[in-house]
Parts: structure tokens; C-alpha cells; sequence
């Protein structure tokens, strides 16, 4: 029998977050003692309401079909948390309820790109971007930046990578995996490029929340109706709201990109689950009082993980302003990122994710979306095994 698989399937790349995460799993179910810095998921519970509002929907029997773009009650408490919060207008037609952020971002390229086209993505880059983009039969294009410049592209880097094949730039603030959020006026910068030479607009804002040191979140699609008709918004609860497993995410888009979007979603997952969607709802329209507090646990642990690793010989590493990671450089112990990673995971049972994962190999990804005791334990383990390499 011959088993073979597509061109593009066979092209892509296994996520190494979730592979990193499944082997400390897999090793803590062997007894082992590891801490895991791998996955990027809030350690919080999701809020009771939320919850509380699925199970109601279950036990009165909400568990059909549901119009695949999602219930229409959702998408207009979508709308309207874009109003209250970004200053946006948009119709319920225009937001789509998805299976997770990660497949609003897929839909988006599926439904904006084709064979030809490419795709502007600045590295370090959330791994699964590249992926998507030659899914969907396209190129991506990765711009370098590097910890000089807190990993943000330049107007003028944006600029220069545009070509006439250029049918998308992804731009993802704060970001993952740096942490970095772009300013206002640094955002608007290169919307206004994109809007010159008629490039469509991702703008990943599933962190929009977690930010810290007075810096601002502020959407592309905000600088003007212009920028607004060139960005396609991609979101969702996993991250605010402590609900990764949910599958629930979300977006906003020019009308015909929507309506292209939800045709897509109608052949593929059909609609997001059910009895989810009410508790999505919940999310949206009941308090957020979790928020503040999750947001000041989040900046402990990162003031502390940032301090520790600024101590380890041979380690830098930028100030995260936004999401919950932290992105060392690791270039001064002669190691990649791959071999860091195995070698620190087999020594000290700490697991951390190789940076070439996200498109840049001297550097690796610590989540502090952990306990502040696994966060002393895995940095001083981490400190021990970077000073055992000098020896």
C-alpha cells in the first residue's frame, strides 16, 4: 500500500511546544521531578462564572449545531467588547467564533492567500505562522530582528521585504515569544506601510491583556477606517481567560473576508462547540475582576524569572512588557537552541523551548505562566547547569 501523504503536509513542522510540553508530562508520569517552562498556558483556573455558564447550557440541553460563525448572541457581546474597549466598529457579520485562536489565524490565511502570494512574518515568529502560510500554498517571508531591537521590525524593514507578490504582513503584539508590544505610534507606522502598498493586515492580539510597565496595547485597525479595512483582527479566550482547552477564539475582518471565513469554517470544523459558546459568553459579559489579579501575579513572577536570568553568566535577556514569557539569549554559551534545551533537560530536568522553534536559534523561550516555586526551582537549576558549562 502506498501510503503517501500531500506536499504540504509533508513540509510541515511538528509544534515543538507541544512537543516539549508532552515530554515533561511524559517524564513527571516516570516519577521525575521536572519543571516545565514550555507551555503557554495561564496555570490560573478558568473563572467560575465561565464555567458555570457552560455547565448550565449542557444540563438545559444546548448541544446541537449552532450557525458556524458562531450564536448570534456571541458575535454581537464580540462587537461590542470591540467597541467598549478597542474604539472599533464592527458588525456581528464581520466576527467569526472559531475553535481556538490558532484556527482564526489559519482561517484568516487560507481565506486571504493563495499559491504565489507571500507572506511578511518578523521572526521571532509564533511557530505555527510559517506553517499555515505553505498550507495554505503561499510563502512566508521572515524579516530578522534580534533582542537590539526589543525583536521589532522597522517601517523601513517592512518597506524593503514588500514585493508584488506581498499579500499579508502578520503582526503580533504583544508578542509571542518575546514579549515585546510595539508602541501606538510604532504600530501605526506600519499599518500606514501596509495601507501604501496595499498589503492586507493579521493582527494577533490574543495577549492584549497582559501588559506591564505602563505599556499600551493599541490595535492597527485603530489608526484610521483605512487601516481598519486592511486588518483582519484575530483573538481569543484562551489566554485572558484561562480557557486554552475550551477550543474557543475569535475574529474581525472586513465583511467579504468574514464571509469568505465562515464558508471556509462551514466545511471544515462547522461550528465551535455548542455549550463552550455560552461560557465564551459569560467570559465576555460577566466581571473581569480575575484580570487584575492574574496581571500582578503574572508581573511578580516576571520581575523575578527576568532578575534570575539577568544573573546567569553568559545569558541576556530583553524586558518582556506584554503576554508571559521571557526570550534569554543563550549565543555566549556556544550552544544552539536545540542542544541548550536537550542538554538542560536531560541534566537538570528543566524543560524550555529551542528558540529556532520560533525562527531565531540563540535564543529560548521561558513561560512564567507557572508557579513562582517551580519559576526558583527551574531558574536555579538552570543557573547550575549554565555555569556547569563553563567549567
Amino acid at each position: 500500500m502506498n501510503y503517501r501523504v500531500s506536499q504540504r503536509a509533508a513540509s510541515l513542522s511538528p509544534s515543538l511546544t507541544l512537543a516539549i510540553d508532552s515530554k515533561a508530562k511524559q517524564m513527571r508520569a516516570e516519577g521525575l521531578d521536572v519543571v516545565g517552562f514550555g507551555a503557554g498556558e495561564p496555570d490560573f483556573e478558568t473563572p467560575a462564572h465561565i464555567t458555570e455558564a457552560a455547565a448550565k447550557a449542557l444540563a438545559a440541553g444546548f448541544t446541537k449545531y449552532t450557525p458556524s460563525s458562531g450564536i448570534p448572541e456571541l458575535r454581537q457581546a464580540i462587537a461590542d467588547k470591540f467597541r467598549r474597549e478597542n474604539g472599533l466598529d464592527y458588525t456581528p457579520r464581520q466576527v467569526i467564533v472559531s475553535c481556538g485562536g490558532k484556527h482564526s489565524c489559519y482561517n484568516t490565511v487560507l481565506a486571504t492567500c493563495q499559491d504565489g502570494d507571500e507572506v511578511l512574518i518578523p521572526a521571532p515568529y509564533w511557530l505555527s505562522y510559517p506553517e499555515m502560510v505553505k498550507l495554505a500554498g503561499a510563502t512566508p517571508v521572515v524579516m530578522e530582528t534580534s533582542d537590539r531591537s526589543e525583536f521589532k521590525v522597522t517601517p523601513d524593514q517592512l518597506r524593503a521585504a514588500i514585493t508584488s507578490r506581498t499579500r499579508l504582513f502578520i503582526l503580533n503584539s504583544p508578542n509571542n515569544p518575546t514579549g515585546s508590544v510595539y508602541s501606538p505610534d510604532e504600530v501605526k507606522a506600519l499599518g500606514d506601510v501596509c495601507v501604501e502598498r496595499g498589503v492586507l493586515i493579521m493582527s494577533d492580539e490574543i495577549y492584549e491583556h497582559l501588559l506591564y510597565d505602563g505599556a499600551i496595547a493599541k490595535s492597527v485597525a485603530t489608526a484610521s477606517p483605512v487601516h481598519q479595512a486592511h486588518t483582519i483582527i484575530v483573538h481569543g479566550f484562551a489566554k485572558a481567560w484561562s480557557m486554552t482547552g475550551w477550543r474557543l477564539g475569535f475574529l474581525a475582518a472586513p465583511e467579504p473576508i468574514a464571509k469568505a471565513i465562515d464558508a471556509i469554517q462551514s466545511h471544515s470544523t462547522s461550528n465551535p462547540t455548542s455549550f463552550a459558546q455560552k461560557g465564551a459568553l459569560a467570559a465576555l459579559t460577566g466581571p473581569q475582576d480575575h484580570l487584575k489579579t492574574w496581571v500582578a501575579e503574572f508581573d511578580r513572577r516576571r520581575r523575578y524569572a527576568h532578575q534570575q536570568l539577568s544573573r546567569i553568566p553568559g545569558i541576556t535577556c530583553c524586558t518582556p512588557r506584554g503576554a508571559f514569557y521571557l526570550f534569554p539569549n543563550i549565543s555566549q554559551t556556544g550552544l544552539k537552541s536545540t542542544e541548550f534545551c536537550a542538554r538542560l533537560l536531560e541534566a537538570e530536568k528543566v524543560a524550555a523551548v529551542p528558540g529556532i522553534a520560533f525562527g531565531a536559534d540563540d535564543y529560548v523561550r521561558i513561560s512564567y505562566a507557572t508557579s513562582m516555586d517551580n519559576l526558583e526551582k527551574g531558574l536555579a537549576r538552570m543557573d547550575r547547569f549554565v555555569r556547569a558549562l563553563g567549567r
